[in-house]
Order: structure tokens, then C-alpha cells, then sequence
């Protein structure tokens, strides 16, 4: 495993869920309000995570903090710095914390994306999906290619540290033309850090009933064609599954989690890891807010797994690091069972070392599904 990634097992991290929308996205399975049905008002969730944030376990300094969704550019700038102060004088911030915000392109205006950066925000990932028209509409995105752009600009001349963008591959109707039209702008824009992710059909959702109905579903052979495109012309570093980046842009925040480090959870439907148990908090708004405006935490369960589920846990999660992870017991049992073998034997995983890699990265979740299914040694 790289240097900055064994050092981010070791930090500190926050993740803070927003989970307004103007409306819900189809593909969507996130904790979420969608705001065109529910008029919930935004101030008060601002003031009930200011209040979870103050009942936290003392900790230490903050190396990360993520603002997810949900959209949290529904947020006002002043409302983002309230979130921030929070988080500030309950744990305070590490010496250049990484301090990123989810955003939809439509909203960062120059104006808005300094003040962000004036609130103490120095990492924005824009909800970008694609720099096509036709599958924007498809995603049920509201901006377009010309928005998008613009608020890469806007966020780089505001002073943002790193600008990361989020794109979606294989929509149906989606050519590899266009697709690597998204990639090519996406790289011409000048973004430090890229997140790409094939488009899934999640049970619940409005394109999975689309889907049950006749619609088209995402082909894998094309997704897999359109992830192998972007792998040859994404000119980064491909540090995750998912990800790439320049030097130092690496994000902080998904390093911890992907290391087994520990990070605390804050807001609706948000799950945290800390003194090795795992907790999830309430996904209804309803219960969220009357349990933190009495006073209580609003964690709906806690697991703490044993030493053989947390050693499978730290390969699951070790494998999506493009550079491995230490094979230890799990690692060892993986090649010593019938599926490990079969990996093994067509190339798709390796060991250098004592370094367990996947060398394919698209078989990633494949092989880790494995790992989760190892029956402790005897």
C-alpha cells in the first residue's frame, strides 16, 4: 500500500451528510429530502447537525471533513461556515485539513464558491455525471455542459485547493464517442482529481422501476469498454477503483475509509467508524431531528465485529487501493480458497510480496465479495 495511504489509517476524519435536493436524481438510493415534496426547512437540520456535532466524543484534531448528500450547495455559504466552526471548536482542525463540500454545477457561481473557500472549504467534488446534453436529461441532472464548466472555473478562481469531478459512465445512449468527449473536457478543464463511477440500477429507485417496465438497463460490456477508455486517457494517477488524481490531490476523507481508519458520522442516515465499532445514524428526517432536539444522539445501531470480520473487513476494503493491501490471514485465506485460485490462476489478483493487488481493476468488487464470504481458520 502507498505511503498516503497507510498514513490516512491513522487520521482523523468527519463525514457531515446534507441531504437536501431540489429533487431526488432516478438512479438515487441515498438518505435524501427531496425538496420538491417536503419543504422541510434547512435551517433547522443546519442547527440540529451543530448540536450533534457539540454531543460528539472529544477526539483530537480533524485531518478530513466531508460535506455529502444529498446536495450540500442547497446550503448557504454562511450555513456551511456554521457547519464548519462546529466541527472546529469541538475537534478542531489539523494544519492543511482537507475540508470538501458536495456540489451541484448550477450552483457555484464565483460569488458563492469564495465564499466557500472564505467558510474554510478548500475541496469541492461537482456533481458533474457528464459534459453531454442528452445524458444529462437522461440522469435527471438540471445543469448543463456550459453550467458545469463554469463552475469548474468559478471553483478554481475562487481558490479551491482541489476540484474534483464526479462522472457517471454507461447510461444507455451513451456513445464512447460521447463519453470520451465527457473525459477529454473533464482533463482540458484543468480538474486535479476525477471520480468515475458505471451507472447502477438500485432497488427502489425510479430508474429501477423503469428498468422492471421495459426501459433500458446499463450494458456491463459497455461500461466496461467506457471504464477501460477513461484508464488510457485519464493522464492521473488511478489510486482507487474509481479515482484518479494529480500528486497531492489524493481525497483524504475516502483514503480513511478505504484504510480502516476511523471517522465520526453527523446527519441524517450518516454511518461512522470509531473505536472499532461501525454505527449508522437515523435515515427519517423526523426521528433524525426530535432525538437531537432532545438532546440524544440519533444513532439507530452499533456493530462491533470481532478480529476475524474486521482482518476481512481491512482486505475488502484494502483491494479498491490500486497499490494493495497487506494480504495478512484474509489475504493468505483468499488464495488458498477454490475462488482465490481461480483469480489467481487468469491473472486477475497477485501477490507482490506480501502484498495482495487486483490487477483488473474492473473485477474489483468480484473478488472482494470472496473475501467477505472466508469462514474464519480453524
Amino acid at each position: 500500500m502507498s505511503d498516503w495511504a497507510i498514513a490516512a489509517a491513522a487520521e482523523r476524519s468527519v463525514y457531515v451528510h446534507i441531504p437536501f435536493c431540489h429533487r431526488q436524481c432516478p438512479y438515487c438510493d441515498f438518505a435524501v429530502v427531496d425538496m420538491s415534496t417536503d419543504t422541510s426547512p434547512v435551517d433547522r437540520y443546519v442547527a440540529a447537525v451543530e448540536a450533534e456535532i457539540g454531543m460528539a466524543a472529544p477526539w483530537g484534531e480533524l485531518h478530513a471533513v466531508n460535506l455529502g448528500g444529498g446536495t450540500p450547495s442547497i446550503l448557504a455559504a454562511s450555513q456551511v461556515e456554521r457547519v464548519v466552526a462546529a466541527l472546529r471548536r469541538r475537534f478542531g482542525l489539523a494544519a492543511g485539513a482537507e475540508v470538501s463540500i458536495e456540489a451541484n454545477p448550477e450552483d457555484v457561481t464565483l460569488e458563492y464558491a469564495e465564499a466557500l473557500v472564505a467558510a474554510g472549504v478548500n475541496r469541492i467534488s461537482l456533481g458533474v455525471q457528464s459534459f453531454d446534453g442528452a445524458v444529462l436529461r437522461y440522469l435527471g441532472r438540471a445543469h448543463t455542459p456550459d453550467q458545469a464548466a463554469a463552475a469548474v472555473r468559478n471553483a478554481r478562481a475562487a481558490g479551491m485547493r482541489t476540484v474534483n469531478l464526479d462522472l457517471i459512465l454507461g447510461s444507455p445512449g451513451e456513445s464512447l464517442d460521447s463519453w470520451l468527449n465527457t473525459v477529454r473536457t473533464a482533463l482540458l478543464l484543468g480538474t486535479e482529481h476525477l471520480s468515475a463511477y458505471a451507472l447502477t440500477v438500485e432497488r427502489g429507485t425510479s430508474l429501477s422501476r423503469s428498468v422492471t417496465a421495459g426501459a433500458a438497463a446499463p450494458d456491463p460490456d459497455d461500461q466496461a469498454d467506457k471504464y477501460e477508455a477513461l484508464e488510457e486517457a485519464a493522464e492521473l494517477e488511478h489510486y482507487e477503483v474509481s479515482n484518479w488524481a494529480a500528486p497531492g490531490h489524493q481525497c483524504r476523507y475516502n483514503l480513511t475509509t478505504w484504510s480502516q481508519g476511523e471517522y465520526e458520522a453527523i446527519g441524517l442516515g450518516a454511518h461512522g467508524h470509531r473505536n472499532g465499532a461501525r454505527t449508522r445514524n437515523y435515515r427519517r428526517l423526523d426521528v433524525y431531528l426530535d432525538h437531537v432536539e432532545a438532546g440524544r444522539r440519533p444513532v439507530q445501531g452499533s456493530e462491533a465485529a470481532g478480529p476475524w470480520e474486521r482482518e476481512r473487513e481491512r482486505v475488502f476494503l484494502g483491494l479498491r487501493v490500486r497499490a494493495g493491501v497487506e494480504a495478512g490471514s484474509a489475504g493468505c485465506a483468499l488464495l488458498d480458497s477454490a475462488p482465490g485460485r481461480r483469480f489467481l490462476a487468469a491473472g486477475v489478483i497477485e501477490l507482490a510480496g506480501s502484498t495482495l493487488v487486483v490487477t483488473r481493476p474492473l473485477l474489483t468488487d468480484a473478488v472482494a465479495r470472496e473475501v467477505l464470504t472466508l469462514p474464519e481458520p480453524t
